[in-house]
């Protein structure tokens, strides 16, 4: 080749590496500016999961509060009533109040005009402690004409509430002495008309350590009407509200922002300050009858200002020392890489799957038999989950001569199932450790399920109280498939209410029934994973075959029993897969306890 050539060749292949390192440049620069607004999607994904879950913690802290005060004071509705029918007692029992409930710093019994003609116009009985939450209890009376309770909020609006209020927050001058929010309760006399209000006051102190400025987020509680009652800044609370927050600002949103709030509505936004800086806010009502509203900001700078010097850095490096190699070697692994992150998250997922089981199975009885000092009774119960964790529940425990057991099925499959499964056997040890009553447990269970079900999942679940020293079955049902009584040849189904499932609906009112038990008898509890089984032809095992097999093997001990019934279901299946959890519960009453 002459050197004219080779000259010319020389050249092609120099602006032919130019044109390569150019196009690579640009592709390395686009990928980057990709890059760059990708991992600012998930900088911003990732802010916003975090504001709901400080949101929720928080939501859920105020709550145990608020609950706590609520039920105490609801509990208390027949004391109330009747020490206002025994004035003797009322400041012995705002008293008892004040010592068992430590959250609430002071209550009064405030009454209408005169209703105790010999205590004047303005008798209101006050309990509290001297020095907020750790003085001794004092009580006196501090109804008079300077302080003219029957003019203030609280007493008109405890009057025209039919059940619990949450009061505005305000500083009490007469009582605790310090800011509070009062739950109050109408009092009535014997024949249900109301004669005053009772007041219990709660400090709103405990809010300040739960809101605050915490790794660049701003978090601020809001009144009913909008007073500020925490933020970071404590010379604004309960001196300011959103509304004069607003007035500062030149961004209309905000306003938009505060209307939404005051009507109890969640949501997110973007508001630039008066300096053009954006925030992302995120805001939720506080659950419950407070009326409170909370919110978190987080600044555009704080939460990119690591993002943004990475790529200041990664634009200097690109510069200086771009090279055509990195190009090649990147698309080289690439695809390696990928796979070898494909395999990892395979094989966490698996192991977390698989460790999740194990707890999930951990919290069901697994010891048979169970009790095995206790002659009047044998059971045994089996769960086989369709997935590696599932939805389907049985527990049981003995209280005061009692069998407390329950059987459910929660909607769905998979990890969700597997989540409220473990809150619903949570529940039911936490509710019935307090009532013999099968509806009440029930009743609480479904309020609490409802509340927190943003999901709308739900639990068909079946719950029994035996008394085994009288053979007295006392049940509740929230749709699920009825129990089999099984005395010598006799196989029944018990009779069921109809009920709908827990988790759907608050304030559900479960009903009760009860049958009673005749020693030698054997209840077998299941869920719907036994009877709509399904064989290779997609036919079900169905109920009466589930009869039958029962009845075949009624003299069975419950072990045996329940292994009957999983050979007849396989054998029915034959090899097909399992598509939903399949448990059974088998409980043979021997003997009554001798109380």
């Amino acid at each position: 080749m002459s050197k004219k050539l080779t000259l010319r060749w020389d050249k092609l292949q120099a602006r032919s590496s130019i044109i390569l390192l150019v196009v690579a440049a640009v592709i390395i620069e686009v990928m980057s500016v990709g890059q760059y607004l990708f991992t600012r999607n998930g900088i911003r994904h990732e802010v916003e999961q975090r504001a709901r879950t400080e949101i929720n913690l928080k939501n859920m802290e105020i709550q145990n509060v608020i609950s706590d005060v609520e039920v105490a004071v609801n509990n208390m509705q027949w004391l109330i009533d009747w020490a206002a029918a025994n004035p003797d007692s009322i400041y012995s029992t705002l008293q008892l109040i004040i010592h068992n409930n430590p959250i609430i710093t002071g209550c009064a019994m405030a009454f209408e005009p005169n209703h105790f003609p010999s205590k004047g116009e303005w008798y209101e009985p006050f309990a509290g402690r001297e020095n907020g939450l750790t003085g001794a209890i004092v009580h006196r009376q501090i109804g008079s004409a300077e302080h003219n309770y029957h003019n203030a909020t609280w007493y008109r609006e405890g009057l025209a509430s039919k059940g619990g209020h949450w009061t505005e927050p305000y500083f009490d001058d007469a009582g605790s002495k310090m800011i509070v929010s009062s739950y109050t309760l109408p009092i009535h006399d014997k024949n249900g008309k109301v004669i005053g209000v009772f007041c219990s006051d709660v400090s709103l102190e405990w809010l300040a350590d739960l809101f605050g400025s915490h790794s660049g987020a701003y978090t601020f509680l809001t009144s009913r009407a909008g007073r500020l009652l925490a933020c970071p800044d404590k010379s604004m609370v309960m001196t300011t509200t959103i509304q004069e927050v607003a007035k500062q600002f030149k961004d209309t949103m905000i306003d938009v922002v505060n209307a939404n709030m005051l009507a109890g509505d969640s949501g997110d936004a973007s508001i630039k300050d008066n300096d053009g800086n954006k925030n992302y806010m995120y805001y939720a009502p506080v659950e419950g009858k407070t009326g409170w509203k909370m919110a978190i900001i987080f600044p555009d700078k704080e939460i990119y200002a690591g993002l943004h010097k990475l790529g200041r850095q990664l634009g200097i490096f690109l510069i200086l020392g771009l090279l055509l190699m990195a190009f090649i070697l990147w698309r080289t692994f690439r695809g390696h890489q990928r796979l070898q992150a494909v395999n990892a998250e395979k094989e966490r997922i698996g192991n977390e799957l698989r460790i999740a089981s194990g707890i999930q199975m951990g919290m069901l009885p697994k010891t048979f038999p169970p009790y095995p000092d206790l002659d009047e009774l044998a059971m045994a119960g089996s769960l086989v989950p369709a997935k590696e964790v599932g939805g389907d529940l049985f527990d049981f425990y003995v209280r005061d001569h009692k069998l407390f057991f329950c059987v459910g099925d929660v909607s769905g499959k998979g990890v969700p199932a597997s989540l409220v499964m473990a809150v619903t056997r949570s529940l039911f040890r936490t509710v019935s450790s307090h009532t013999v009553e099968p509806e009440q447990v029930m009743m609480q269970m479904n309020n609490a399920m409802s509340e927190m079900n943003e999901s709308s999942m739900f639990v068909t679940l079946f719950i029994g109280v035996l008394d085994l020293t009288t053979g007295t079955l006392a049940y509740s049902n929230a749709g699920h498939c009825p129990p089999v009584v099984i005395t010598g040849a006799d196989v029944a189904p018990i009779e069921m209410d109809a009920n709908i499932p827990v988790g759907l609906m608050t304030d559900w009112e479960y009903s009760r029934q009860t049958v009673d038990i005749v020693p030698g008898t054997t209840i077998f509890a299941y869920t719907d994973g036994l009877t709509e089984a399904e064989n290779a032809e997609h036919g079900q095992y169905g109920e009466e075959r589930m009869l039958a097999a029962l009845k075949q093997n009624s003299n069975l001990a419950p072990h045996n029993l329940i292994a009957s019934m999983s050979d007849s279901v396989h054998a029915f299946v034959a090899g097909a897969e399992q598509s939903d959890d399949l448990t059974m519960l088998a409980i043979h009453y021997i003997a009554t306890v001798k109380a």
